[in-house]
């Protein structure tokens, strides 16, 4: 993987691997997040005229995504609407830089969002005072975490938030909690093997088999292994983090302060049977207005990753809600 480079750059993108569109240019980017390269995708909208000033949106992947999925869906859809739009992989996944790689330091993924800011703000053709935010699932969870503090997110938007530390820390309905003390002594053990030169342990975020699949998996992993070890395999989404990385993430919270959020606009989108719906529920009732809470009638998590009858009026309600706010 390339070094980190003091000056971000740009490069066309002759082929794309998730959505493919005659009505925007695709550039491959490059922006230092500290030591570490950011790897990402700019989407350009028709007739783009360098010389003007648009509106842009930040788009942030999901815990095991990368840009090529639906964080780049949605990248695509929007600048198709009028705005220029970055989806990028986080720090140590993906085509970005940073070791060990498949580390998963929800703080590092929480500065790459200030890194984009300081790319995106600086571009002659992006207007500083209209660049937005959208993150889904982990990554709507680290945008909320990064907003409440980053005010040069003017707009603030996720699908099917999940706060990805409570995730790790109490698992799903917290159905983890009871477990935690006994992962964070297998971390610690884990650690000492490496630090004596053993092999490093990897975990998955979704099974990588259907067998694999537990008899009791909810809807929401069942789901999640069909689209990112089937439907929608990048080979640069493996399918795995560090396992040491739960200390990081059991210490995690992304919903702190999301008053500060406030005064600018924040929208939640979750479907109504998701699994995670109440990670959205729980950052609305903390967050102060002006907020809304969009519901996607008989929608699941993963429904929202990329089905179009979820997609096209979710895309129609995002540029509605930016186009108001930037």
């Amino acid at each position: 993987m390339a070094e980190a480079q003091t000056k971000a750059g740009t490069k066309k993108i002759t082929n794309h691997t998730d959505v493919k569109s005659a009505t925007t240019t695709i550039e491959r980017v490059t922006f230092p997040n500290r030591n570490i390269t950011i790897v990402g995708n700019l989407y350009l909208p028709k007739d783009f005229d360098k010389h003007k000033k648009y509106p842009t949106i930040v788009v942030g992947h999901p815990n095991g995504g990368v840009k090529e999925q639906t964080a780049g869906l949605y990248a695509q859809k929007l600048a198709e609407k009028g705005f220029v739009t970055l989806a990028f992989d986080a720090s140590y996944q993906g085509e970005s830089g940073g070791e060990p790689r498949f580390l998963d330091d929800p703080e590092v993924r929480t500065e790459d969002f200030r890194a984009a800011a300081d790319y995106i703000t600086i571009q002659d053709y992006i207007d500083p005072n209209k660049v937005g935010l959208l993150g889904i699932c982990a990554g709507g969870g680290y945008v909320i975490h990064a907003a409440q503090t980053e005010h040069r997110y003017k707009a603030i938007a996720t699908i099917s938030m999940v706060d990805g530390g409570d995730l790790r820390r109490n698992g799903m309905n917290g159905s983890l909690t009871a477990t935690i003390q006994q992962r964070l002594d297998e971390v610690g053990k884990q650690r000492t093997i490496e630090a004596n030169g053993g092999a490093i342990r990897y975990s998955n975020f979704v099974a990588n088999s259907k067998e694999d699949l537990p008899a009791n998996a909810n809807r929401m992993y069942i789901e999640g292994y069909e689209y990112y070890r089937v439907t929608h395999k990048q080979e640069t989404a493996p399918n795995k983090y560090i396992f040491t990385s739960l200390d990081k993430l059991i210490n995690f919270t992304a919903l702190d302060h999301v008053e500060l959020i406030s005064p600018r606009p924040l929208l939640l989108i979750a479907g109504s049977i998701a699994d995670s719906y109440y990670f959205s529920e729980r950052a609305y009732n903390l967050a102060k207005e002006p907020k809304e809470l969009y519901t996607v009638d008989g929608a699941t998590h993963i429904d929202l990753y990329w089905k179009p009858e979820y997609v096209t009026p979710i895309v129609e309600k995002l540029t509605d809600f930016y186009g108001k706010n930037l």
